[in-house]
Order: C-alpha cells, then sequence, then structure tokens
C-alpha cells in the first residue's frame, strides 16, 4: 500500500454536493482535510473553489491515480471548455509515496504543489511532515478554512 493524496476542488454548482460525492467514491480514503474556500488561480473570470486534500492508502500507482481523477471528473460533469476556466470537479495527483514521474501528461509531485495555498493549506491539515510552515507561508493565495466536508449536515 502506497500513501498519496489527491487534490479536489469546485466551483460549480453546489460545491458541496460534488465534493461529497466524489470523496464517497475513493474507497482507498483514510482521512480528508477540512474544506477552504479559495479565489480561483488563473484562467478567466469565475467563482471562488471550494478546495480540499484527501489522503490514500492504496494499490494505485501514480499513473492509476491520475486514470480515477479522470473519471471523477467525468462522473461530475466537467467539460475541459477553457484552461484554468469554471469546473464542476477538478481533481490532481498530488504526491504518491515519494515518487516522481515526469511525463506529458502527468506530473507528481504535482508541479505547481509547493507554490499554491489552496493546496498546502488542507495537506497541511493532513501531512504536516510533507509541508513545512516555511513553505505554507511562501505560499500564494487566501484561502478561508470553513470547516469539514461533512458534519452531519453538509455544511460547515
Amino acid at each position: 500500500m502506497t500513501r498519496a493524496f489527491l487534490g479536489l476542488g469546485s466551483n460549480l454548482g453546489d460545491r458541496w454536493a460534488v465534493l461529497r460525492e466524489a470523496v464517497a467514491s475513493l474507497g482507498d480514503a483514510v482521512a480528508i482535510s477540512p474544506v477552504y474556500e479559495t479565489d480561483p488561480v488563473g484562467g478567466p473570470e469565475q467563482g471562488p473553489f471550494l478546495n480540499l486534500v484527501v489522503e490514500l492508502d492504496t494499490q494505485l500507482d501514480a499513473r492509476g491515480l491520475l486514470d480515477l481523477c479522470g473519471r471523477l471528473e467525468s462522473k461530475a460533469g466537467r467539460v475541459r471548455d477553457v484552461r484554468w476556466g469554471p469546473r464542476s470537479l477538478d481533481v490532481d495527483v498530488l504526491w504518491v509515496g515519494g515518487e516522481v514521474v515526469d511525463e506529458p501528461d502527468l506530473q507528481v509531485p504535482h508541479p505547481r504543489l509547493w507554490e499554491r495555498r489552496f493546496v498546502l493549506a488542507p495537506l497541511a491539515d493532513l501531512a504536516p511532515d510533507l509541508v513545512s510552515p516555511d513553505v505554507l507561508a511562501a505560499s500564494e493565495g487566501v484561502v478561508v478554512r470553513l470547516g469539514p466536508l461533512d458534519d452531519g449536515s453538509g455544511r460547515p
């Protein structure tokens, strides 16, 4: 089994429901970060994102996780019209057991992982061994911690 982390985000539709359904589909999930609300980075004018990180204990390698991410996005109705545009669900492979992959369609660790606070803040909640306070402080963006994905009501 391998320790891995996926980043999930949504800024279209019922963002909470989209994230809950995607997380529920991850049978290997062992931990879920709190949900953070963030402004979009790059791309056209669009609404804020809800973001979280899920820790997995999985037999999948980085390529298998990328395939899983694509299936989750498709199930959520993700349409890729505009790069970094609004999306019902965005799922990224962040880190897979220290594995390094550098292929045209897959880079692990995620190439912008160490720059973006909307990924690093929830990752630090689950894996403080991977995200030092200095790295988190140097990251870009503003995040607002909303609370757990599901506290019984489905809202923070």
